[in-house]
C-alpha cells in the first residue's frame, strides 16, 4: 500500500483540512506531523511489525496512522474530537486494518478496547503523538493500566522528555522523572523540529520509548504511599528534604523525632534536597518511614 499518497505533506495536509473545513483547536493541542521522516522514524523506533496490534492516542488526519497501518497488523486510533472521525474515515479508507474510536484514552477502558478489536496473539502497543497540555496525565494512565503493553512510544515537548530522563543531581530531575524510571526504561529515540508540524508549536518535541521493567526500582508495600512521599519531597524544590518532610508529615515532636531516626537508617542527611536522590534512596527511607510510623 505505500504507493498510497502520504497524508503528510504539508500540501496534502492543508488540503485535506480545507475539504473538510476543519481548522485546528489549540485547546486539543492539535498540531498536524508533516515530516515524512520523522513519522517513519517513530515506526521504527516502537519496532511496528507484522506482529504488532497498534493503540494511536489522537490520530488527528491520520498522518501516523497511515504509517502505523502499513506496518502492523492492526491499528485502533483513539480519537477525542469527533470532528476529525469524517476526515479520518475518509483518509483511512484505503486500510481494513484501522478501526477509529471517538473516545477519551483517559476515559477508555484499555483492557475492553484491546478484547474487542485485537486477536491477543500479537504484541500490543501504544504510540502516540501526544497533546503538550496533557502528557503527563496520558502518561501516567498508561503506566496505572494493567494492560501489559509490549512497549508505549510517545511524541511530547522537549522540555518533558527531559525531565522522564533526568537523573538525580539535575536541574530537571523531578518525582516525574522517579515516576516514569520507577517502572519504565525510557529512551529517547529522536528529537524533533517544531517545523515539522501544521501549526508550528512554540517547541521542539522528542520521541521516547518506554517499556516496563520486570518490577519497580521501589521495591515498597504501598506504591500510592511512595509516590505521595516523592512528590513531598520535591514539593519546594529549594526547601531541604527535612523541611518539605515536615510539610508533608507534620511538626509534632513525635513525628519529628520518628523522621530523624527514619532518616538516620537510611543514611540521609536531613540537609539535603530530594533532587540528590535515587529511586532506591526514596525505597529505603520510605520504607524505614513505614517502620517509624510515619508514612
Amino acid at each position: 500500500m505505500t504507493d498510497i499518497p502520504r497524508i503528510a505533506t504539508p500540501a496534502r495536509t492543508h488540503a485535506i483540512m480545507e475539504r473538510f473545513g476543519f481548522h485546528t483547536k489549540k485547546h486539543l493541542g492539535q498540531n498536524f506531523l508533516t515530516n515524512l521522516d520523522v513519522l517513519s522514524g517513530i515506526v521504527r523506533a516502537a519496532a511496528i511489525d507484522d506482529h504488532s496490534d497498534v493503540i494511536e492516542i489522537g490520530p488527528g488526519i491520520g498522518s501516523l496512522t497511515q504509517y502505523l497501518a502499513e506496518a502492523a497488523h492492526q491499528v485502533l486510533a483513539l480519537e477525542i474530537d469527533a470532528a476529525l472521525l469524517p476526515v479520518l474515515a475518509d483518509t483511512m479508507a484505503p486500510y481494513p486494518n484501522v478501526t477509529v474510536v471517538n473516545q477519551d484514552v483517559l476515559a477508555a477502558n484499555l483492557q475492553e478496547l484491546i478484547n474487542t478489536h485485537f486477536d491477543g496473539q500479537h504484541d500490543v502497543k501504544v504510540v502516540a503523538n501526544l497533546p503538550y497540555y496533557i502528557t503527563t496525565p496520558i502518561l501516567m494512565h498508561l503506566m496505572r493500566t494493567t494492560v501489559d503493553f509490549s512497549s508505549i512510544t510517545v511524541m511530547m515537548q522537549g522540555e518533558v522528555a527531559d525531565r522522564l530522563t533526568a537523573q538525580p543531581g539535575s536541574k530537571d530531575y523531578s518525582s516525574l522523572s522517579i515516576a516514569i524510571q520507577n517502572q519504565m526504561t525510557v529512551r529517547v529515540a529522536m528529537t524533533v523540529n517544531r517545523h515539522s508540524f501544521v501549526p508550528a508549536p512554540n517547541v521542539d518535541s522528542a520521541i521516547i520509548v518506554l517499556q516496563r521493567r520486570p518490577q519497580p526500582l521501589a521495591m515498597v508495600n504501598d506504591p500510592a504511599g511512595f509516590d505521595r512521599l516523592v512528590r513531598g519531597s520535591f514539593a519546594s524544590r529549594r526547601k531541604t528534604l527535612w523541611n518539605n518532610l515536615q510539610q508533608l508529615y507534620g511538626k509534632a515532636p513525635d513525628v519529628k523525632a520518628a523522621m530523624t531516626a527514619a532518616l538516620a537508617d537510611s543514611g540521609i542527611e536531613p540537609g539535603v534536597r530530594a533532587e540528590r536522590l535515587t529511586i532506591t534512596d526514596f525505597a529505603l527511607l520510605f520504607n524505614n518511614l513505614q517502620k517509624h510510623h510515619v508514612a
